[in-house]
């Protein structure tokens, strides 16, 4: 079964910009684009050096029970310009409603603008499981045991 997400343009969103789309077939993250205000769509949205903002999309979004919309940074920007997301992977619940933001960060030594229609993000769509969980007196021993960071190799 293919999930179908529901998209919803807000009042002030250019019906312009395209809704979130796979570029090739085999692409696992559908494309999201920046859709600015109509107060900075001309001068787009500046990230200087460590700067984190929220871009807005413009969407929102009803995802089906059962699966969750991880907000991926897009590799392209993150390699040419040092733009990432800091709390990558993003995740939108299935009962969220409100906006559709990417919060970005840019980790690169010099300012960025975020132009208007801008792929900035990409969307995986993800089943999930809720689990339940109890209080436990033991957890049982394996091979690793309590190793941490780093314990399983070098670095």
């Amino acid at each position: 079964m293919t999930p179908i997400i529901k998209v919803l343009r807000e009042d002030w969103a250019d019906p312009e910009v395209a809704l979130p789309n796979y570029e090739t077939r085999g692409a696992a993250g559908a494309d999201i684009r920046a859709n600015l205000p109509p107060e900075i769509r001309a001068a787009g949205l500046v990230l200087a050096p460590m700067g984190r903002a929220i871009v807005p999309t413009g969407l929102r979004v009803a995802i089906p029970d059962g699966f969750e919309m991880q907000i991926r940074p897009r590799s392209g920007l993150a390699f040419k310009h040092g733009l990432g997301m800091p709390n990558a992977p993003g995740t939108i619940d299935s009962d969220y409603r409100g906006p559709l933001g990417v919060l970005m960060i840019n980790f690169g030594a010099e300012a960025y603008t975020i132009r208007h229609g801008e792929r900035v993000a990409q969307a995986v769509i993800a089943p999930v499981v809720q689990a339940r969980y109890e209080a436990a007196a033991d957890l049982g021993e394996t091979a690793r045991g309590a190793g941490g960071f780093g314990s399983t190799g070098k670095g």
